[in-house]
């Protein structure tokens, strides 16, 4: 398979299929969707199959947990490997893990060697598999559309895992009732041959740096970097790990509600989780309507106010079709939801450190379902179901609060294309990579009646520097001469400091250039580099 990507202008009325065009990622969403179908049923058969083996809430929650954990403890090492490694051998090889897993799993299960700690295990196990696998899978979607068809490509990802969310529940709930959860992990386990297969047949294009690939190590610590000073997209995970951890309590309480208030075996558990696909899908078809009518915000507060409702609905009707009907609105609120904080996410980091803020995003995402279902299950043990669910609901109303301070729609604004307009530094002497640390100083001279609004302007390019590799970021003023402000910043290495040189976008440009418009001294500020004397 080769990349194929269209020239095409970005344009409001670009069809939402179009991305499906492409052949590589044509093949890659049929066999996501496979894929997703066969781990949708995985997740109905082991929580059935726990229900079965222990009857305590929080056993059964804990299904949930073990699924979500692993991102929590391993999605920023698996976030740099993306950005490090080649992305197309690590989807294989987490894909081969998460094969052997689900086929340990359904072996165990048909010859009754099963408990709730192996259960708990291998679902881990499985976990861990996919926490290596997502942040690279989400980081290849710009890498085979074009930037015009980039939004439109996440979308489509996002209807194909809730058309599994649709199909796959409902299947798996059949195969549970008519010849036990076994043969479901089984199957779930040939899925992932469908992905390593497209994904081995796919000749990636890597791109191509004149500087060495970073550490793991070191990749992670700039991963940390960035996110501690990109406001964008903090807000993302603000805002996302509140609702999450309070939205956990339907997902983990649902297979509970089934068996319990509503006195459901696994088909008819399977079907209200079809419903909420069938909500999903439904709403990513309505989604960019009702995006061009409300801001990001806007859309989800409402969401968020539909998926509260949905799950108070949970906690007090008993009639099954009510309920059904409720999924279903939830299902939409879901998908509107997960799509505009992946979006939100997406559009907050650059290429360079694209997998490391989508693993961070995914942390919050899966460590709030985690620590969530935890959280609701122990409720849901000491307090009863529906407490519980009522907890979660205000949780849901009280997280809206955080709009004022932590706005989505602000990550719009950021243009991160490279710009590359940093000037190859002049050296009299050639440095190795490793030499360092390397201190550079920026001379500006600023008229003192404008000093405030130059030291409010320069902290746009505070957060840049440390964003781009700067382990430390100052700004003085000379005492002799007031009008003199040295800007210094500290990076471990020149190697270093040539990877800022790379990472530079076309929003920091602008931001710079604010800065330096306050410059009232000939030429453009002056710029020194100071390496690190060893003794």
């Amino acid at each position: 398979m080769n990349i194929v990507q269209s020239d095409s202008a970005a344009r409001p009325g670009i069809s939402a299929w179009e991305p499906l065009r492409q052949p590589v990622f044509r093949a890659l969403w049929i066999a996501s969707l496979t894929s997703n179908i066969g781990t949708w049923m995985q997740n109905v058969g082991a929580a059935w199959l726990m229900t079965s083996l222990t009857p305590s809430p929080v056993v059964v929650a804990l299904v949930q947990a073990a699924t979500s954990l692993p991102v929590f403890l391993v999605g920023l090492p698996a976030g740099a490997l993306a950005d490090v490694v080649d992305r197309r051998r690590l989807l294989i090889v987490s894909q081969g893990w998460m094969l052997l897993s689900a086929a340990a799993l359904g072996v165990l299960t048909l010859i009754g060697f099963m408990s709730p700690w192996i259960l708990l295990a291998l679902t881990f196990a499985l976990g861990l598999g996919a926490a290596m696998n997502t942040p690279a899978w989400q980081a290849i979607v710009p890498e085979v559309v074009s930037p015009s068809e980039l939004q439109e490509a996440v979308a489509l990802n996002a209807a194909g895992f809730n058309v599994a969310r649709a199909v796959g529940p409902a299947l798996g709930g059949l195969i549970v009732a008519a010849v036990g959860p076994g043969p479901v992990f089984l199957l779930n386990a040939a899925s992932f041959i469908a992905v390593m297969l497209v994904v081995y047949r796919w000749n990636r294009q890597r791109a191509t740096s004149r500087l060495p690939a970073e550490h793991v190590i070191g990749a992670m610590r700039a991963g940390i970097r960035y996110v501690r000073n990109a406001p964008s997209l903090q807000a993302v995970l603000v805002r996302s790990g509140v609702l999450i951890v309070c939205a956990a309590g339907l997902w983990a309480l649902l297979p509970l509600v089934a068996r319990d208030q509503l006195g459901l075996g696994a088909t008819g558990y399977g079907v209200l989780l079809g419903c909420l696909g069938i909500g999903a899908v439904t709403g990513a078809t309505l989604l960019p309507r009702i995006k061009r009518k409300f801001s990001l915000d806007m859309l989800v507060t409402g969401a968020t106010v539909v998926f509260a409702v949905a799950t108070a609905a949970l906690a007090y009707v008993q009639n099954v079709f009510l309920v059904g009907a409720a999924m279903v609105a939830g299902g939409i609120a879901w998908i509107a939801l997960m799509s505009s904080f992946n979006a939100a996410a997406q559009t907050a980091a650059p290429e360079w450190v694209r997998a490391r803020a989508l693993a961070v995003y995914l942390i919050v995402f899966q460590g709030g379902m985690a620590v969530g279902s935890i959280l609701w299950g122990a409720l849901a043990t000491r307090m009863g179901i529906r407490a519980a669910l009522l907890v979660a609901v205000f949780g849901l109303i009280a997280g809206l609060m955080l709009i004022t301070r932590y706005r989505l729609a602000e990550g719009e604004k950021i243009d991160l294309t490279p710009s590359l307009h940093w000037p190859e530094p002049r050296m009299s002497v050639e440095l190795q990579p490793e030499a360092g640390p390397v201190l550079v100083e920026v001379e500006y001279f600023i008229e003192l009646e404008r000093a405030q609004d130059f030291i409010k302007a320069m902290d746009d390019v505070r957060r840049e520097r440390l964003r781009d590799g700067a382990l430390r970021w100052e700004l003085f003023t000379d005492s002799v001469n007031p009008n003199r402000f040295v800007e210094t910043f500290l990076l471990e290495s020149w190697l270093e400091h040539m990877r800022q040189h790379e990472r530079v976008t076309r929003s920091d440009r602008k931001a710079e250039e604010l800065a330096r418009a306050f410059h009232i001294g000939t030429g453009t500020p002056k710029i020194v580099h100071l390496i690190h004397a060893k003794y």
